[in-house]
C-alpha cells in the first residue's frame, strides 16, 4: 500500500482538495485501481489558516508499487502544480506506512496547532516524502496528517473509492444492495447496530466512513416513520 496526503490545494472560489485527489487518481490510471480517497477533518480554529472547513485528503493506492516511487511522486506532484492556484500553500507527503510518531502528529493536528517544523521532523524521522508545493509550503502539515490518519483505519470520510465516476450520480433513496456493490462493506447505526433494513437516503452523495480499515456507511432513523433510514456523515 502506499499512502498519498495533500492539503491547502485551493483558495475560496476554486476547486476544492478533493476534486485534486480524484484527479490524481485519475491521471494515475491503472496505478490507482481500487484507490480510496478520504476526507480528513483537521484542528477547526481561527489560528489555523484554511479555505473552508481545514481539511486534508488521503489517498490509499493498493497497487502504488506498480512503478517506481520517483515516478509516483512525480506523476502527482506534476498533477498538483497544473491544479495550482495563487494564493494556496499546497503540501504533499507520500509514505508506505504510518510510524508512530506520524500518528501521534496527527492526533495533535486534529486537536490542537502544530507547526511545518514539527511536520518536517517527524517526516524526517519517519522516512515520510514530504514537500511544500507553493505559497507558505502551510499544506504540508495536513499532508502528513492525512497519511496517518489513514493508515491508523479510523479517520476520514470517503469521497472517491474504485472506480465511482465523477460527476457521481448515486444519491437520493438506494437499496442497502445497491450501496454494498458501491464497495460499502459494513452499514451500521449511529449506534453501532447492525442494519437490518432495507432502503436508505444517501443525499446528494454516498459519502461512508473510514473505519477498522473497511467502508463504513452510518445510518439514523427517520423523524417521520415510514420514511427511510438516513446516511449520517460523519468526521
Amino acid at each position: 500500500m502506499i499512502y498519498v496526503g495533500i492539503d491547502d490545494t485551493d483558495i475560496v472560489g476554486s476547486p476544492g482538495t478533493n476534486q485534486l485527489a480524484r484527479k490524481i487518481v485519475r491521471r494515475l490510471g491503472h496505478v490507482a485501481r481500487n484507490a480510496i480517497v478520504c476526507r480528513h477533518q483537521l484542528f477547526f480554529d481561527p489560528r489555523v489558516p484554511f479555505t473552508s472547513g481545514n481539511g486534508s485528503a488521503s489517498i490509499q493506492l493498493p497497487h502504488g508499487d506498480d512503478i517506481p516511487r520517483e515516478e509516483l511522486i512525480a506523476s502527482v506532484r506534476a498533477e498538483m502544480q497544473d491544479f495550482f492556484v495563487e494564493g494556496s500553500d499546497p503540501g504533499l507527503a507520500v509514505a508506505t506506512t504510518a510510524s508512530d510518531d506520524m500518528i501521534a502528529f496527527a492526533a495533535r493536528a486534529t486537536t490542537e496547532v502544530v507547526n511545518q517544523n514539527d511536520a518536517r521532523a517527524v517526516a524526517a524521522r519517519s522516512e515520510c516524502y514530504l514537500e511544500g508545493l507553493g505559497g507558505t509550503n502551510q499544506g504540508i502539515i495536513g499532508a502528513l496528517a492525512a497519511i496517518a490518519l489513514a493508515a491508523g483505519g479510523e479517520h476520514g470520510r470517503v469521497v472517491h473509492l474504485g472506480e465511482w465516476p465523477w460527476p457521481d450520480r448515486f444519491s437520493g433513496v438506494q437499496s442497502a444492495a445497491a450501496i454494498r456493490d458501491r464497495g460499502v462493506a459494513d452499514i451500521r447505526t449511529v449506534t453501532g447496530a447492525a442494519f437490518a433494513g432495507d432502503e436508505i437516503d444517501v443525499g446528494k452523495h454516498l459519502r461512508p466512513n473510514w473505519r477498522e480499515s473497511r467502508v463504513v456507511l452510518f445510518v439514523e432513523a427517520p423523524d417521520t416513520p415510514g420514511l427511510p433510514w438516513r446516511a449520517q456523515r460523519l468526521d
